[in-house]
């Protein structure tokens, strides 16, 4: 086993000198950072924590963090929260359930007590968050992890919530894995000949392909992508193959292919094929996007649809907090809710109790959030295109 050389403060953390928070956090990361042969820690400059729903962690996860609150742990990187099970501040009025409601608001008091802004977003860069190239972080939801690592080209493992709550207490992370350049190659070339128009067949693409890379780098060939279809692929490839690195040639900072790398190509059939897959009804009783959290030039989109034709069912546009009030500015909030969306902050219809909220059958746009429903939320699920999807 790899000798793991500490600093003399994260000895001092290690041995209780900083308190019993931080003494715990180090056991934490020293017990990992000796799995995975890290030689040693590296210091990091924010942190993104999930299991921050109460439908995801429950009690336990409760009992843990206000344990960890009450021994005086206090975050020593900027830290943020992952999305929470409701919307903080309209969550009576959605329908959300009382005692669910009661369990987390306890959950953000126990991570705000310990510092941690509850940012409640799996988008941090859509409002400022955006770490630099090359630059350590510890990021643990799976779609936030493939942006910082892919898009922004920052460096972080895919952190458990626990894991990630220690480094953002302890300021480090062990050096393994993504920290490391050399484990930063593609295994898997994908050319494309499907079409990609939007966001919804960026994440049909990335569930096909995360299914095949299976926790490997792909490394992808002549797709025209920006951000925002960036972010539904990653997000995508997360969900169906745990894949927390992927190369855009021309579009990514980085482009590291290994030499004996497998090719694929993937095509229009086997996108139509897993579309068609992931639909189980024609009728939803709720209509939802946002999954990653919705950016400002979606909820353009979003208004100008709606403008032509409101929406006649419950509509949920997820975003964050602070996405949502500069929308509110820009009277983007208005021209959506007059027409029967609702621009639902704070949460996620993957990480909402839906099921205890009457719903059996969601449309969503989002291949992560197709992947996750109908095991999360015990959802049938109507798959498509915004378009394909608003008035169903």
């Amino acid at each position: 086993m790899q000798n793991l050389e500490l600093t003399d403060n994260e000895k001092k953390m290690l041995h209780g000198e900083m308190g019993g928070a931080k003494q715990k956090a180090m056991e934490i990361l020293v017990a990992l950072g000796k799995i995975y042969c890290a030689e040693r820690m590296i210091r990091i400059s924010s942190a993104q924590i999930a299991g921050v729903s109460y439908k995801t962690i429950g009690d336990a996860g409760l009992e843990y963090l206000e344990h960890m609150a009450a021994l005086e742990g206090r975050v020593e990187v900027p830290a943020f929260l992952n999305p929470a099970g409701m919307d903080t501040e309209r969550w009576e009025e959605m329908g959300f359930p009382e005692h669910f409601a009661k369990k987390q608001i306890e959950i953000l008091d126990a991570y705000s007590t310990m510092g941690i802004k509850p940012t409640c977003t799996c988008t941090p860069y859509h409002i400022g968050i955006r770490p630099g190239e090359g630059e350590h972080i510890a990021w643990s939801e799976s779609s936030a992890v493939s942006f910082a690592n892919s898009v922004l080209g920052a460096r972080t493992n895919r952190e458990g919530g626990p894991s990630a709550l220690c480094a953002a207490l302890t300021g480090v992370t062990p050096m393994y894995g993504l920290h490391l350049k050399e484990n930063r190659v593609a295994k898997l070339i994908v050319d494309v000949e499907g079409k990609l128009e939007n966001r919804t067949d960026y994440g049909l693409l990335g569930l096909l392909v995360g299914k095949e890379a299976k926790g490997k780098i792909p490394a992808f060939r002549g797709i025209p992508a920006g951000e925002n279809e960036l972010k539904y692929l990653g997000a995508a490839m997360a969900a169906s193959g745990s894949v927390p690195l992927y190369f855009v040639e021309n579009a990514t900072p980085e482009w590291n292919v290994a030499e004996d790398a497998r090719h694929i190509t993937v095509t229009q059939k086997e996108m139509d094929w897993m579309k068609e897959k992931l639909n189980d009804e024609e009728d939803a009783d709720l209509i939802t996007v946002g999954c990653p959290h919705a950016s400002l030039p979606e909820l353009e989109e979003i208004a100008a649809l709606l403008e032509r034709k409101p929406a006649k069912k419950p509509f949920w546009v997820c975003l964050s907090r602070g996405v949502k009030e500069v929308a509110v500015e820009k009277g983007l909030a208005e021209r959506i809710e007059k027409n029967g969306g609702k621009l639902v902050a704070d949460t996620c219809m993957v990480v909402a109790p839906l099921e205890e909220m009457g719903f059996g059958t969601t449309a969503v746009d989002s291949g992560k959030a197709a992947t996750y429903l109908p095991t999360m939320c015990r959802q049938k699920l109507v798959f498509g295109k915004l378009k394909e999807i608003l008035w169903k």
